[in-house]
């Protein structure tokens, strides 16, 4: 992680409230890609004092559990137990700095950096294993994906969005499959998707409360309901 020059105090500002913080006094630091505060004497920026940094690996985080770019649907019956619901966004922030900072700052499925001038930005996506003997839904890995790459991973959403025709094609490139292997493999995802939103499934975060982070209880299947996707 990068050293604070004199005087600097970095800090842990989730993305939703950067503008809170830079009216506060914050400085964003674009080669750090982090805000701070420029003096130790603001009170205003107190509330995202940042805190230690995490590991670089979380405790039993397997960082070689689903590799590469794939279709990865999360269950309609898990759509609202994701690990950023569930954390505070300065733990999130964590995370993220964390996850990013590990990989070089480069998506980890095509190895691109971000790109303002074409929308590309660095993502953090969540990487579960499903029992469906015990009906748990584990968290095993944190992955760096930029933009596009996790466009083509939540095909669901992409469709929705009407960005279906461009994520495969993305999907295409990165894997090498061609436009009918691809096909088929979306295919092969929403059926196992089908599958798993049948059941219900417990939420198992062990690798961030193993880290030192407070994570909150998801919503309940009514509240889920009531929200809608």
């Amino acid at each position: 992680m990068a050293s604070s020059p004199v005087g600097r105090r970095w800090l842990d500002v989730p993305y939703a409230e950067k503008d809170l913080a830079k009216a506060a006094g914050a400085r964003w630091d674009a080669r750090a890609r982090r805000w701070y505060a420029p003096r130790p004497d603001i009170p205003a920026l107190a509330r995202w004092a940042a805190r230690p940094d995490l590991p670089v690996l979380l405790p039993g985080e397997d960082r070689s559990f689903g590799s590469g770019l794939f279709v990865d649907l999360v269950p309609s019956s898990c759509w609202f137990t994701n690990a950023r619901s569930c954390v505070a966004g300065a733990d999130w922030e964590r995370l993220r700095r964390m996850v990013l900072s590990r990989c070089g700052q480069r998506c980890e499925a095509c190895r691109r950096g971000p790109d303002r001038d074409t929308g590309r930005w660095l993502e953090v996506h969540e990487r579960w294993d499903y029992d469906e003997r015990a009906h748990v839904q584990r968290l095993r890995r944190l992955v760096c994906l930029c933009t596009d790459c996790h466009t083509a991973t939540h095909f669901g959403l992409a469709s929705v969005r009407g960005r279906d025709a461009e994520a495969l094609a993305h999907l295409c490139q990165v894997t090498g499959l061609t436009e009918a292997q691809a096909r088929e493999h979306v295919d092969a995802a929403f059926e196992l998707w089908t599958q798993r939103s049948t059941m219900t499934w417990a939420l198992d975060l062990g690798i961030l409360t193993n880290a030192g982070i407070a994570v909150a209880p998801p919503p309940s299947p009514s509240e889920q309901s009531r929200s809608g996707p």
